[in-house]
């Protein structure tokens, strides 16, 4: 597609409570409603048995299967001007049952930006503290898995022999020396 020409206007073809439906001329992509963002947390735990990364699994529905993801959420759905950081000490939190002493922000990133506008900050958790059992809120049914940095390869493979979607996120610990700086 081409870009469209300046001054093209955007238009609202849907909108619901967290996404809505966007055209600009021939171009049509999926933002998130209310300015909203997410904040994704790659949390490293250092112990005695090696270092591991918590992500999580659970049901998408748009997907209609479980999924591999590194814990993640949503920034400012509940109240207004919420800092990235806020959101991703919450949620790790909520969605892992651990709290962070340390924590450095990576970045901004883009999902899908071929149709999506969202981003997301990705931070990194360190200093790790087990505090409750985690699982997510209401309805979420989070599972847990706390895996070996150095076994991560096998255990996507077999998440994948089992069915379950990953997340393009998690590719991000299939690249070799990516992690080697944190």
């Amino acid at each position: 597609m081409t870009r469209p020409a300046p001054g093209t206007p955007i238009e609202t073809r849907w909108e619901g409570r967290f996404i809505t439906v966007r055209q600009q001329g021939t171009w049509e992509y999926v933002s998130r409603s209310r300015g909203i963002h997410a904040a994704v947390i790659l949390a490293i735990d250092e112990a005695d048995d090696g270092r591991h990364v918590l992500l999580v699994e659970q049901y998408r529905v748009p997907l209609g299967i479980n999924c591999l993801e590194l814990p993640a959420g949503l920034v400012g759905d509940d109240s207004a001007g919420e800092a990235s950081e806020v959101a991703a000490e919450r949620e790790l939190e909520e969605e892992t049952g651990y709290r962070a002493a340390h924590w450095r922000t990576v970045g901004e990133f883009f999902s899908s930006p071929g149709m999506v506008s969202e981003s997301f900050t990705l931070l990194v958790a360190t200093g790790l503290d087990k505090v409750g059992e985690g699982g997510g809120v209401d309805s979420e049914d989070i599972m847990v898995h706390r895996v070996p940095l150095d076994g991560i390869e096998a255990f996507v493979a077999a998440k994948r022999a089992e069915g379950c979607g990953i997340d393009v996120r998690v590719a991000m610990l299939l690249a070799g020396g990516l992690l080697s700086n944190i």
